[in-house]
């Protein structure tokens, strides 16, 4: 059998394309030499691919191509350039661009574009306006993927006026260039100049050019133009695509519309780790914590791990339902899988424990957290606060000024709060002069006058509380005004409740408790007829008193139990225990009466 000889340039190629270190290439190097192979396009560009593919060959690759005794297009040059530019070696590629110039080599449009999109990847605006200038001094501006690229370029790079400025003298656009400035107006926050921009757009959209509009649509709360794009992904049969469902679920729970963000999720084919972050996220956010937990356990159930992003929605959950055994669950699934904290964790597992009442383990994460934000220092205050340990939440506000960290006006209201609910009247006073000085020039919000309000109506203060209230450059609300009309009524102040009960009246208020405070006031005063007025309002309105609620956490599972409420599943048991409870009550009563007589 005769034996097939290949040629020797495949042989070269073969073994190019099995070497995986510079120590083997030498040896095939010194044998393209000997063979003069090196004068072959196909071996050069091979060779070019071998040094593309790690940034560590990038001294030998200009090395190479500098010595290459080959009159070479600029095919190579640009080919490595790429390989740099697609791969993580985004500044390598930029060092090899610098490297060729210098040595004689004259880029040309095919070589922009990689380059810039490498300065993109490492915000390099610098070496990117300079490559820009070049392009210019070429006569190169004229090339569509050199301007697409330049576009690209500064809207990563948060230059929004630069790339608009390039896509304005731009006579022919394409997809990718409507793609390209709409995404950097969406990165610089800019989303009604985005949408503005996309109604303009006269190329046809793609998934990305969608991804970006639903993102602006998310964050402006433009429901109807998301709806708008909700349609045309339907229509181009785009709904099976993974990235454009979770851009619109996410769409969806930023306009609050949790049921068409749910049936999204619901009808999806296959769901990835986005997929569940959006929607146990946006149930987190839209104060649906209760299902947030239990899609949760559906995601564990079918094998998916969850992420840090996730885990964080989790424990905000946790922290809402007061679910303590299972927000140290995700604590212990935290530590053990090794999944790396930020700030946003650390914040969440310190508001979880504080919100639970496990002041000493809020305060143990806080300690060992090596970096803090505001957000951080506000969670462990706010859990100070809500639980009655006001000197520990001043002492350690005054710690957080002292360290250089600015409170804002979410910390300001937890120490409000703090003075509030110990009766610190001196120091609420103080504290809320302090937040409008020019140390830290915050405007107080309703929550702040709010506070106040309620601090100084629980001392008795009215005096100073009208004056407060008349002091505002803003309407009080209904919350402010029921304040004050319970501290009329518990410190029988008659004639100031009448004088302000019409303005209440006069709110567009929904809270039942609002209509409730009303009617007992009027009837305390014996204004029958206002009382039967405040009535029919509330029932002309639909109003009704919203049931006393109760969550309880059994088994790692949060159970809601509402007032008059049967259709829990382990109801019958929860009825015979307390029969059981309330004999024994029963009993110990009797036996204590015979025994005192």
């Amino acid at each position: 059998m005769n034996k097939v000889v290949l040629p020797l340039k495949w042989v070269h190629l073969e073994s190019i394309s099995r070497c995986n270190n510079l120590k083997y290439f030498k040896k095939i190097h010194a044998q393209l030499i000997t063979s003069g192979s090196l004068c072959d396009e196909s071996v050069v560009n091979r060779v070019v691919e071998f040094f593309g593919g790690s940034v560590d060959f990038v001294e030998s690759a200009c090395d190479f191509l500098k010595h290459c005794d080959w009159p070479l297009s600029s095919f190579p040059f640009n080919r490595l350039i790429s390989c740099y530019a697609t791969s993580n070696g985004s500044k390598a590629a930029v060092l090899v661009y610098r490297v060729f110039v210098r040595d004689g080599f004259s880029p040309d449009e095919y070589s922009f574009p990689p380059i810039l999109k490498s300065c993109a990847k490492f915000m390099g605006i610098a070496e990117g306006r300079q490559v820009h200038g070049l392009v210019v001094k070429m006569g190169l501006l004229s090339d569509l993927y050199v301007k697409n690229s330049l576009v690209h370029l500064y809207s990563v790079c948060g230059e929004c006026s630069d790339a608009g400025q390039v896509f304005d003298e731009m006579i022919v656009r394409d997809t990718v260039s409507w793609t390209a400035i709409v995404s950097g107006y969406v990165r610089a926050g800019l989303f009604h100049e985005a949408l503005s921009l996309f109604s303009r757009m006269d190329a046809v959209p793609n998934v990305a050019t969608f991804i970006n509009v639903l993102v602006a649509c998310g964050r402006k709360g433009c429901l109807r133009v998301g709806k708008r794009i909700h349609g045309l992904i339907f229509r181009r049969a785009l709904e099976e695509n993974i990235e454009a469902n979770n851009a619109l679920m996410d769409m969806y729970v930023k306009c609050e519309c949790l049921n068409e963000a749910k049936q999204i999720f619901d009808e999806l084919p296959v769901k990835d780790v986005v997929s569940w972050t959006t929607i146990i996220s946006g149930l987190v956010h839209c104060k649906r914590p209760k299902e947030s937990l239990e899609l949760f356990l559906d995601m564990q159930k079918l094998g998916i791990e969850p992420d840090g992003i996730i885990l964080t929605s989790v424990l905000s959950a946790c922290a809402s339902l007061g679910a303590l055994d299972y927000g140290r669950w995700v604590h212990h699934y935290i530590v053990c899988h090794g999944i790396q904290w930020d700030i946003h964790m650390g914040t969440a597992i310190i508001d979880m424990y504080a919100k639970c009442g496990c002041i000493e383990l809020a305060l143990q994460t806080f300690d060992g957290m090596r970096s803090k934000n505001v957000q951080t220092w506000n969670a462990l205050l706010n859990g100070l606060a809500m639980h009655g340990h006001a000197c520990e939440a001043l002492r350690l506000f005054n710690e957080m000024v002292r360290l250089g960290m600015r409170p804002n006006e979410v910390t300001f209201l937890s120490i409000l709060t703090a003075c509030c609910h110990s009766g610190l009247v001196d120091e609420g006073r103080h504290y809320f002069h302090q937040m409008m000085s020019d140390e830290f020039k915050l405007h107080p919000r309703l929550e702040h006058y709010g506070c106040m309000v309620d601090m100084l109506c629980r001392a008795g203060l009215l005096d100073e509380v009208l004056k407060l209230i008349k002091g505002m450059d803003m309407e009080p609300d209904v919350l402010i005004i029921g304040t004050l009309l319970s501290a009329c009524k518990v410190n029988e102040v008659g004639e100031l409740s009448l004088e302000i009960l019409d303005q209440l009246v006069e709110l567009d208020s929904h809270d039942s408790g609002v209509y409730v405070l009303l009617s007992n006031i009027y009837a305390s005063h014996q204004r029958w007829a206002e009382v039967a007025r405040i009535r029919m309002l509330q029932k002309e309105k639909g109003i009704k008193k919203d049931p006393g609620l109760s969550v309880i956490e059994v088994d790692g599972r949060a159970y809601e139990f509402h007032v008059g409420e049967s259709s829990h599943s382990p109801n019958n048991e929860v009825h015979l225990l307390l029969n059981f409870l309330s004999k024994q009550i029963f009993l110990a009563g009797r036996h204590e009466h015979c025994f005192l007589r």
